[in-house]
């Protein structure tokens, strides 16, 4: 039942810990801000640290519907029999459903503060292209670099960063993929014997759209191992090349 931020930079880092817990107290349920390992992990950047007093307006502390009082003693964390626990997991889906608006709404709130917006995706140059990246986290921000060259070379092409995994955007996904004619999905993991994580949750996304785009799922990057522009442009470039995808999984980078 946790919530799932992945951030592109080490300030959206640092923002997205504020926004998480002003979702999080509303919702009653635990989120997760996810960095890339060594890429940001091990590297140095400058961040605007937000002013106190503003953070202080944006994250008022935190007044719990559910308190431990010793005067009106209650169970927390208690193991839930066969009676509940139906309901229990119904109520924590419906929980998950309604924070994508509160992401979007805090997402808001925190740029007209801070001067940063955030939201569920991020569209990068899009509005006419005809191939699709999507990639999350930093490999995100050098993919911004090679559809920048790869426009250059008249390739209409876009980018599209999933910012929030869980839970997952499919709405926005599918409103702004239908129609388009390839899309290519970045996956810095592996679900051994299934492939990337976010090319089958797009996949599934697209399953009952009428006019859905053929999805090159590629992985590359795990373990920290640098992504750069030109394994990124090659990855589109492949893309643009093939009628339909190989295979599920297609990876890039491999030294055997």
């Amino acid at each position: 039942g946790c919530l799932q931020f992945y951030a592109q930079s080490n300030q959206e880092v640092l923002d997205t810990v504020v926004q998480a817990f002003k979702v999080s107290e509303q919702i009653l349920l635990p989120s997760m801000v996810i960095l890339d390992a060594f890429a940001l992990s091990h590297t140095s950047e400058v961040v605007d640290v937000p002013d106190q007093k503003l953070v202080d307006e944006y994250l008022p502390p935190f007044n719990p519907r559910y308190i431990l009082d010793p005067k009106e003693p209650h169970t927390f964390g208690g193991l839930t029999g066969p009676d509940g626990y139906y309901e229990l997991r119904y109520k924590i889906e419906e929980a998950i459903q309604d924070s994508k608006r509160l992401i979007n709404e805090t997402g808001k709130e925190f740029g007209e503060l801070f001067g940063r917006e955030y939201g569920l995706v991020e569209k990068y140059k899009l509005d006419d292209a005809e191939i699709v990246l999507i990639a999350s986290s930093t490999i995100a921000s050098t993919a911004r670099v090679a559809i920048d060259e790869l426009q250059e070379e008249g390739k209409k092409v876009g980018l599209l960063r999933v910012r929030v995994f869980r839970p997952f955007p499919s709405e926005e996904i599918r409103e702004l993929l239908v129609n388009r004619k390839k899309v290519a999905v970045i996956d810095r993991n592996i679900s051994f014997g299934h492939g990337g994580i976010f090319a089958q949750e797009i996949k599934s996304a697209l399953y009952n759209c009428k006019d859905k785009p053929p999805i090159w799922g590629y992985i590359t990057g795990i373990g920290g191992r640098d992504v750069t522009v030109e394994h990124i442009k090659e990855i589109v470039n492949d893309t643009i090349k093939s009628e339909k995808p190989e295979q599920d999984i297609l990876w890039k980078g491999v030294k055997l």
